[in-house]
């Protein structure tokens, strides 16, 4: 019995599949960090190492290049291997990938971790999505949307211990401190992930006509389609990511990011505070 069938004939509590969607969920949440809390590093980087902010902003850059174009792989590999090896491999280089920035004085070695980053966070993305929709053939709309609200809302409470730790005990060692944290909590968790016994998953519903045509990567990719769908998605993420990894810098420049802001009688610097409605906003409406 290999690995991966192991892992599809497990039983009890963690076996049933919305513990296993939550699962996926706390997943997604902690790898969020990489991606909606880097705009707090930017402009202590910088103030540092004195790099320049479009040289840092070129590591985000990398960073999700990398996590995005290696999904494919990513997938296969959940395919071979089952879900658990690839979410433990996505906590390891997750947690490797901070703690990497945190020792990092040269600009090579930051784009290095970013590397990384990309692969873990893709690794960790890319599996739990895939898995919610394998456990919830039958509601793949509520699965991924909720597996996927884990990452976009993930980060609306982290991003508040990010900026305070930053502000009080520097950037190096939050990114030590939350890359230790976020690589050890996701390992654990990808222990407890399974992969369905496909035999027993519930028959997928059909509410809306399906073409019977089944295409193979090769032909997809030359079908128009394909791409309008493809760049629409391009160009709704870009403008997206492009406030999330700036919106750091420019609230320092602008004077605004310390302003106390107050919301539901919580009181926080306006940058943090501007954060985290939009990570709670990206979640709800995933």
């Amino acid at each position: 019995m290999n690995g991966n069938t192991r892992q599809a004939t497990g039983s009890g509590f963690f076996s049933n599949r919305w513990c296993q969607l939550i699962i996926g969920m706390l997943c997604m949440a902690l790898v969020a960090n990489l991606q909606y809390a880097w705009t707090l590093f930017v402009a202590p980087m910088n103030a540092r190492h004195h790099w320049g902010e479009a040289s840092i902003q070129l590591a985000f850059s990398i960073f999700i290049l990398t996590e995005t174009w290696l999904v494919p792989v990513e997938g296969w590999l959940v395919d071979r291997f089952g879900p658990r090896p690839v979410v433990a491999g996505g906590a390891l280089c997750a947690g490797l990938a901070w703690v990497l920035n945190s020792y990092a004085t040269t600009l090579p070695e930051l784009y290095a971790a970013s590397v990384i980053a990309g692969i873990g966070a893709g690794g960790v993305y890319g599996t739990c999505v895939g898995n919610a929709l394998k456990w919830f053939p039958d509601k793949r709309g509520l699965a991924a949307g909720l597996t996927a609200a884990g990452f976009g809302a993930g980060a609306a409470i982290t991003v508040i211990p990010i900026a305070n730790m930053i502000t009080a005990k520097g950037y190096e060692h939050t990114f030590l401190f939350f890359g230790i944290l976020q690589g050890v909590a996701i390992f654990v968790l990808a222990m407890l992930l399974r992969k369905p016994d496909t035999a027993k998953a519930p028959p997928a519903k059909r509410k809306f006509a399906v073409t019977k045509a089944d295409y193979t990567p090769g032909q997809m990719i030359k079908a128009p389609v394909f791409w309008v769908i493809y760049l629409c998605f391009v160009a709704v993420a870009a403008g997206g990511l492009m406030a999330t990894a700036q919106i750091g810098p420019i609230a320092k420049d602008w004077g605004l990011a310390n302003l106390p802001m107050t919301l539901f009688g919580a009181t926080l610097p306006l940058l943090t505070m501007t954060l985290s409605v939009d990570n709670i906003c990206n979640g709800f409406t995933r």
